[in-house]
């Protein structure tokens, strides 16, 4: 079934819908081999999660950013964070969970049912405010919403026993990213009927018979997960440190 048919009966949203952030931020990132949650482990001399804020505070359409924590995640109490950063101490035992909640929490806020949640992993700290406009400029008119993701580069191969079985056609795959944007409504309808082991939002909008927009990301938006995704991601960030800034020198303007 094509994404027309799947896409024409949803009402067409309101245009002063607003965009929200909300960065899952609960879990304990048992792969990453760190003393403690790794969004919290230290890159360039600050935590990983505040490079992910950086990103979106740099993002003037993004009314607020809800971070979901752990109920007694204690971390974010003696920074000073901006007014535009909500702490949501309401994460729960799993990310969908948590982003269910950080929904219900959103709302409380006083953000609408037709409002747009962009839905972002903390752990992808490398995201950068161009990419999460692309996102919005893709999505702001399209009935579903999207997600940002990377077309597969590599060849992918099946697996039984350590050996291959297969492999697979990469053509139509990708790896999806985040930010995820989609309505507030939708997202916790479809949360709500989808479960706990959904593992983004995108597969609950799937999971309504929906076919959410694929909008081309970068490699370097990768989700710190391993000990070595680290000093790689400590590598990007040194990295655009160092390159030197476009200076725009508007001549001929007043």
């Amino acid at each position: 079934m094509g994404a027309t048919s799947m896409t024409k009966h949803l009402p067409k949203p309101p245009s002063a819908a607003r965009f929200w952030a909300l960065i899952p931020s609960a879990g304990t990132g048992s792969r990453a081999g760190v003393d403690g949650p790794k969004q919290y482990q230290p890159l360039l001399g600050q935590p990983l999660v505040m490079h992910t804020l950086a990103a979106f505070l740099a993002t003037p359409r993004i009314e607020k950013i809800a971070v979901v924590l752990a109920p007694q995640d204690g971390f974010f109490a003696t920074l000073a964070l901006p007014p535009s950063v909500l702490r949501a101490h309401c994460g729960g035992a799993t990310r969908a969970a948590s982003v269910l909640n950080g929904l219900n929490f959103l709302r409380t806020q006083g953000a609408s049912v037709h409002d747009w949640v962009l839905v972002h992993d903390a752990a992808r700290c490398l995201i950068t405010p161009a990419q999460i406009n692309a996102l919005m400029d893709a999505c702001a008119d399209d009935a579903v919403g999207g997600l940002l993701a990377h077309k597969l580069p590599d060849t992918l191969k099946c697996e039984a026993h350590g050996r291959v079985t297969g492999t697979l056609e990469r053509s139509d795959k990708w790896l999806a990213q985040t930010p995820q944007m989609f309505r507030l409504g939708d997202l916790l309808k479809a949360l709500a009927l989808a479960g706990d082991q959904v593992t983004d939002e995108s597969s609950a909008l799937e999971a309504l018979g929906l076919s959410p927009k694929l909008v081309p990301g970068n490699a370097q938006n990768f989700k710190v997960t391993y000990p070595e995704d680290f000093a790689l991601a400590e590598a990007v960030l040194r990295a655009r440190l160092a390159a030197p800034k476009t200076v725009q020198t508007n001549k001929g303007k007043p």
